[in-house]
């Protein structure tokens, strides 16, 4: 009987310890948070941004831009919006990005306007050869060797 009493508690303890264990794995969705990563672009504040304006007006109604491009006397400014999700682990996800971009003319008014999606988007492939440096293509040994 001493047996039973003793070990009554330890499979309690036990029971208690392996529910809070599989309730930690139970739900991966209540894992998951969205948010947006970059610049938030509001319908109203797109609505603000017309052909005419100035560079300073723009900058008061949207913020300073995260990228801007300059082609010749023109330039464009680009704003980012990236909706993502991440795990608990740490893993991102991206869900969908927008990019406005404000063109200007050279004299900084704004000429045109435009949203762009991953959709108006390009694959692109990314090269992984490079070009040798001075000096790489010969080994540490062949180096001090020719030194002499």
């Amino acid at each position: 009987m001493p047996m039973r009493i003793a070990s009554a508690p330890f499979a309690v303890i036990t029971a208690a310890a392996l529910a809070v264990a599989l309730t930690a794995c139970t739900s991966s969705t209540s894992l998951v948070t969205k948010k947006t990563q970059g610049y938030e672009i509001s319908e109203s504040a797109m609505q603000q941004v017309r052909v005419g304006q100035s560079q300073q007006l723009v900058t008061l109604v949207l913020g300073s831009p995260q990228s801007t491009n300059t082609f010749g006397d023109q330039s464009a400014w680009y704003y980012v919006q990236t909706k993502v999700q991440q795990t608990s682990f740490g893993v991102t996800t991206a869900l969908e990005r927008t990019v406005l971009a404000i063109y200007f003319d050279k004299n900084k008014k704004v000429v045109d306007k435009a949203v762009y999606s991953a959709a108006d988007g390009k694959t692109v492939t990314v090269e992984s050869r490079r070009t040798q440096s001075f000096g790489e293509d010969r080994t540490f040994i062949d180096q001090i060797l020719q030194s002499f």
